[in-house]
């Protein structure tokens, strides 16, 4: 078995993979310090809540945009696990071709959702990822990585909100029944909410012009892309294990 592990701003998402099939998953918060001790008692747990035994676990991959966990992290899985994880990074064979101006700014989450991307759904394909920040990366057919935006996400958005203004709560992000809104926290919904599916729409719109891929698939992932995706016509696919199952599968391609 294989556990893949996304170490996000937000978020740190383990996934258990049988073959091709995700068999579990969980989630810890990034921002709490943890030490190697407690990430193994965490991972320990998942594999018996998923009745898996330690040593089923054959193989172990990390994408990281949180350098400051991975010693506390890859300590832990080399003491519980006694293996040591692929780390996606520079060197790893990944079947995506990265032609932007300077490739190693692409984070390798980006990285992994490309992959999972264009190897599910093929190319052009412009991936999303609402995540702490939304971003939209587009692949060609030919599987070259040429573009990529990066936006505020939902959550900074909102956070900005109630955190820098006076009187503002913080508010539960969600569809507002109406975007004529009638108070106060709907209002903010409202805001945060379409103005998100406009801001996509529009990405999305403008990719298609300056591409001239207007037949180019539209491919959704993250947290909260499902709000997203279910509101607008401009997202084909909302896929909630992307970023798992790209793991998955530059894993599979660089095993020996």
């Amino acid at each position: 078995m294989l556990l893949v592990v996304d170490v996000g701003n937000t978020n740190i998402t383990f996934g258990l993979y049988d073959k091709k099939e995700l068999t579990g998953s969980f989630r810890l918060m990034t921002g709490t310090p943890r030490t190697s001790d407690e990430y193994g008692a965490a991972i320990l747990e998942m594999l018996k809540y998923n009745k898996v035994e330690t040593k089923k676990v054959e193989g172990v991959i990390i994408s990281s945009v949180v350098p400051n966990v991975m010693h506390s992290l890859t300590g832990a899985i080399e003491r519980f696990l006694e293996i040591h994880p692929m780390i996606v990074g520079p060197g790893l064979k990944t079947g995506i071709h990265i032609v932007t101006e300077n490739p190693k700014e692409i984070g390798p989450d980006r990285i992994v959702d490309a992959v999972g991307a264009y190897e599910k759904y093929g190319g052009p394909v412009l991936v999303l990822d609402f995540g702490t920040a939304t971003t939209y990366d587009l692949v060609n057919e030919k599987g070259e990585f040429i573009a990529g935006i990066t936006a505020p996400g939902i959550k900074i958005s909102a956070k900005a909100l109630w955190e820098d203004t006076a009187k503002l709560p913080e508010v539960e992000i969600k569809k507002p029944d109406s975007i004529l809104a009638q108070n106060t926290v709907t209002s903010m919904q409202a805001g945060l909410v379409y103005g998100q599916i406009g801001q996509t729409e529009y990405i999305v719109n403008k990719v298609k012009e300056e591409a001239g891929l207007s037949e180019m698939k539209v491919v959704a992932t993250g947290g909260l892309g499902s709000i997203i995706a279910d509101e607008t016509d401009a997202i084909e696919v909302y896929d909630r294990t992307l970023t798992l199952d790209g793991l998955r599968i530059i894993y599979d391609k660089n095993k020996k």
